[in-house]
């Protein structure tokens, strides 16, 4: 029979890591918990940084991750403010920057991703949304005046560029793929949701990317596209991709590929009570048979309850098998993925009846077997995809199910 740790100390202050700790104590779990996070700041939400927080319509006390004492009060020791240096698994023990070590019995890394940049000098500020810091520089810059480009037809991005065109700041977004958002979505649904955009006064440019950025004689920054033009804004947010935060774990022995490669149950290969969940974990899919990493706000929730569970019930382990889901609020419009699109998925839209008029659900298939969808503002039919997709249902139970919804089809041109 294995045994259960007596000290679990967790790597990282965000979902995956608070969720991880509440979700130890809710399991039973009696021993010592300690929350290792890089930043200062009490553990918060990143989801509406560039929603809510950056629109001022929230404080950075409404995205708190726990109401104040609460994390106290169950006994959880937070230690802000010292990113971890690096980890001994034969000692077990973790080192902090700030020289101090802490011994575990078990470890969770969610030390997340940070986000890619652009060569620029340094007079041109290149702006991210990964933390409040990011928020409020961005922010001040928005309030200046002088328009935003958005370099990247990502999500967060795009979320960004939603909530400045919402302040009445001219908007662009700059994507080299001939199509916005397809990389994710596919040419239809990519299309569908760049016009959305261009509705509410975003300029979508796509199909070129960026090959110069300077400071103009006006004291903006120009960012000159491969097309010839040249864009003066007051800001550039920068949304290409993100980086696992793993340089830390260098020479630990645990085995790093694009994220801390885990099996099904989170656990760590080959490294004995390490485990590793998020954005920085490339995780085992049993269903696919293939590691991936995923950045979705859901997963690290998931993965956090998961392993709070195989902690404290070492002898009853879970893998995480639940459908791929996330959301992203944009121009007013709740868009929900479930699933996974591939490569070679077709691609198939059909339109249902709202209260403010049809809206189109987009439903993806490898063959029969369905693979994910995409809704635009119908949260219920979302859910009833995520059980879909849980169930292994094949594309046509899914379209039969979308027409029980009340959608029209054929696809509406």
């Amino acid at each position: 029979m294995s045994t259960v740790p007596d000290r679990v100390v967790v790597v990282g202050s965000s979902v995956g890591g608070v969720r991880t700790a509440q979700g130890l104590r809710a399991a039973g779990f009696g021993g010592s918990v300690v929350v290792v996070g890089a930043e200062s700041e009490q553990p918060y939400d990143k989801p509406p940084l560039s929603k809510q927080l950056l629109s001022g319509e929230w404080s950075v006390a409404d995205i708190s991750l726990a109401p104040p004492g609460e994390l106290a009060d169950a006994d959880i020791e937070l230690r802000l403010g010292v990113a971890a240096g690096g980890v001994d698994v034969r000692d077990r023990q973790l080192s902090l920057v700030d020289g101090t070590t802490l011994d575990y019995d078990a470890l969770v890394v969610a030390t997340g991703v940070r986000p890619r940049t652009l060569a620029a000098p340094r007079s041109v500020p290149l702006h991210t949304v990964r933390d409040l810091a990011d928020v409020g520089s961005l922010r001040r810059a928005l309030d200046s005046g002088g328009g935003l480009v958005v370099v990247g037809g990502g999500f967060i991005g795009a979320e960004v560029a939603s909530t400045a065109a919402g302040l009445g700041v001219p908007t662009s977004i700059v994507e080299a793929l001939p199509t916005p958002f397809s990389r994710v979505l596919g040419d239809e649904v990519g299309a569908h949701l760049a016009g959305i955009h261009a509705e509410h006064g975003v300029e979508v440019i796509s199909g070129t990317g960026v090959v110069a950025l300077r400071r103009g004689p006006s004291g903006l920054s120009e960012v000159e596209l491969g097309d010839g033009r040249v864009l003066s804004v007051a800001a550039v947010t920068v949304g290409i991709g993100c980086v696992p935060n793993t340089e830390w774990l260098a020479g630990s022995g645990i085995p790093v590929d694009d994220g801390v490669v885990t099996d099904e149950f989170s656990r760590v290969s080959g490294v004995p009570d390490v485990y590793a969940i998020g954005d920085v974990a490339r995780w085992y899919d049993v269903r696919t048979g293939t590691s991936r990493r995923v950045e979705h706000w859901t997963h690290a929730f998931q993965q956090a309850q998961l392993v709070a569970h195989n902690i404290v019930h070492p002898d009853d382990l879970q893998a995480h098998e639940r459908a791929p889901y996330f959301w992203s609020d944009q121009h007013g419009i709740k868009i929900q993925m479930v699933g996974r699109r591939g490569p070679g998925d077709s691609t198939e839209i059909v339109w249902c009846d709202g209260p403010d008029g049809q809206r189109p659900v987009a439903l993806y298939a490898a063959g029969e077997r369905f693979t994910g969808g995409v809704t635009f503002g119908a949260p219920k039919i979302s859910v009833r995809l995520r059980r879909a997709w849980e169930d292994g249902a094949r594309a046509a139970d899914v379209r039969a199910l979308i027409a029980d919804l009340g959608a029209t089809q054929p696809a509406r041109t």
